[in-house]
């Protein structure tokens, strides 16, 4: 594949999956965009397959902890190289 092709396969790929991203909502209120940390951290501490998601402070009501505790697993997450929160 040359290197065109190649750029416009990546930027085709990034595209479709900022729009992927940007149709997720919260399942319990509703709150749209989702960032790409509460989709990652729902799939992370929920199921990697997951289609239901959550916005950071109904995901800490849903699993009885604190915005702050999630905040601080993402950021432990990511220091760890986790891909979902590339």
């Amino acid at each position: 594949m040359s290197s065109t092709q190649e750029r416009i396969c990546r930027h085709l790929r990034s595209t479709a999956l900022t729009l992927n991203m940007e149709k997720k909502k919260c399942y319990v209120c509703g709150k749209t965009p989702l960032s790409k940390d509460e989709i990652g951290i729902t799939k992370k501490l929920i199921d990697k397959k997951t289609t239901t998601f959550y916005c950071l402070s109904c995901l800490a009501e849903y699993l009885e902890v604190t915005e702050d505790e999630l905040l601080a697993k993402i950021e432990e997450f990511k220091n760890e190289g986790c891909v979902l929160f590339r």
